[in-house]
């Protein structure tokens, strides 16, 4: 059919729908419980949302189009999850614990940071929780209390020592 028969007011745009935080290929969707219900909560709210959505017919459809592409992904990650208990007895670095670093050098040296590894979608920088994808944590899953180890990021190595593993 030719443009010339089509209404310019007909052409809707799609939605934009933000992105899940990103998993490598063939990496499987690791999350801790506390993860596992946080989607599970999302997900609620999303239904909630869905639910009250107001206004006229194009606004609602175009609402809820954007809402259902959120659903969506968020059921795929949810049905993908693989729950990681944390382990009762921690001697090494693994998914679900938490780790104190002891900086060795740089400007912060001396410093003291705590980092919780859990999956993508609980990952919170600001609530020092990291991505097991995450290149520091890459670089912790495995050291024992008290190794050392070392982070590339930019011309000068970042190293520290774990100095606790809960």
């Amino acid at each position: 059919m030719s443009r010339g028969f089509v209404r310019e007011d007909d052409q809707e745009e799609a939605p934009f729908i933000p992105p899940r935080a990103p998993l490598p290929d063939g990496v499987a969707n690791y999350v801790t419980p506390r993860g596992l219900e946080l989607l599970r909560q999302e997900r609620l709210e999303l239904e909630r949302e869905r639910a009250s959505i107001t206004g006229n017919d194009d606004e609602r459809r175009r609402a809820q189009a954007a809402l259902d592409g959120r659903v969506a992904l968020l059921q795929e990650r949810i049905s993908t999850a693989r729950v990681i208990e944390p382990a009762p007895q921690q001697d090494e670095v693994r998914f679900g614990c938490t780790v104190v670093l002891l900086l060795l050098n740089g400007p912060q040296e001396g410093d003291e940071r705590q980092w919780t590894i859990v999956g993508v979608d609980e990952a919170s920088v600001k609530e020092g929780r990291i991505a097991f994808t995450a290149p520091l944590a890459r670089v912790l899953i495995g050291k024992r209390l008290n190794e050392e180890a070392e982070l590339r990021n930019g011309p000068v190595p970042q190293r520290f020592r774990i100095i606790s593993i809960t």
